[in-house]
């Protein structure tokens, strides 16, 4: 593997002068800075389009990316004798985004309106594959709903429950419905024409992976990495993704919520209807739907501790993350 990852740097413009092993990526130190090798499994018209957001980006003010690196050939990716691709990326060195940290969740939500903005003067054609349909969502969450059931009723067949079961049965009605409620919100948005006409209001560039280990902070400001899954979306799905997980760490802490939306505001004003979109991707009830999922697709006979643990905190915290809710969703008229 030593001659492999060395006869692929050799086709880059730069002088490697140390690597060491990181989690998946080779990280070396060269003459221009510290860069990753990583091997590469989408297509080379992605790795094109990744190259030019990612320089467009880094020309308009947000200059610490993880700007893909040429070959000396102007090729966006290396190959090896056995044709698997890889991609040689800037780094940076500098510490995770703290999610215990006020200070440097605010910090990662002003950045990401930063980001949103500036994504949003991209002046090249987005490629098909890369644009999410307007209705992937509700068919997404429909999708869940059904799992959810499908759960259920699985487990209320079996004669022996265990306590992981026990009380899966007993808060499924609270969170189906809450999907339920989700959904047909989503639908009406659909019905009345909102998702197609907002579309050029509410969509633009997303980063698609924006969370605490994405998020670098280093002495000269904030470095964002791995903009791999980035795709042509309503930005608030950014937001709410980085919210979520945020709030899940702070028992849905009304006044940090409020705090995070100031923030991302203070850059770039949410209009009302990505206000709604940005509800229904909190309001969700994701956290139950992937608990649920990762049971029925493990073992039966052995189930996780971490799952009863996972279940009974999503419950305790679920007035909390309701107050919320309500609070945001009373500010903005977006279920009629």
């Amino acid at each position: 593997m030593y001659n492999r990852e060395n006869l692929i740097l050799e086709q880059y413009p730069f002088e490697v002068k140390q690597t060491a092993k990181g989690r998946g990526v080779l990280i070396c130190d060269t003459s221009e800075g510290l860069k990753i090798l990583k091997e590469y499994r989408g297509s080379e018209g992605r790795a094109d389009f990744l190259y030019r957001l990612l320089r467009f980006l880094a020309g308009h003010g947000q200059e610490r990316v993880d700007c893909i690196v040429q070959t000396k050939e102007g090729k966006t990716l290396a190959r090896d004798i056995d044709g698997t691709a890889y991609m040689v990326r800037d780094w940076f060195d500098g510490r995770e985004c703290d999610t215990k940290s006020r200070e440097d969740v605010l910090r990662a939500i002003r950045h990401l309106a930063g980001i949103h903005s500036v994504l949003r003067e991209f002046p090249d054609v987005i490629p098909d594959y890369l644009q999410i349909q307007n209705n992937s969502l509700l068919l997404e969450n429909e999708r869940h709903a059904r799992e959810l059931k499908k759960v259920r009723n699985y487990i209320s067949t079996r004669k022996k429950k265990n306590d992981f079961e026990m009380e899966f049965l007993r808060s499924f009605d609270l969170f189906y419905q809450e999907a339920l409620d989700i959904v047909a919100l989503q639908r009406r948005i659909m019905e009345k024409g909102q998702g197609v006409s907002a579309q050029e209001n509410i969509y633009g560039i997303c980063h698609g992976d924006y969370n605490q280990h994405n998020v670098l902070f280093l002495r000269q400001g904030v470095a964002v990495l791995n903009f791999e899954k980035a795709s042509y979306d309503v930005q608030a799905a950014d937001l709410g993704n980085f919210m979520r997980k945020i709030l899940e760490k702070h028992n849905w802490n009304m006044g940090l919520g409020m705090d995070l939306l100031k923030a991302y505001n203070n850059v770039r004003k949410l209009s009302h209807k990505e206000m709604a979109q940005l509800y229904i991707r909190l309001a969700y009830p994701e956290k139950f739907w992937k608990i649920a999922n990762h049971y029925f697709n493990s073992s039966k006979a052995w189930v996780c501790g971490r799952n009863l643990e996972k279940l009974e905190k999503l419950i305790l915290q679920n007035e909390a993350r309701e107050s919320f809710l309500q609070l945001i969703g009373n500010s903005f008229e977006f279920a009629e």
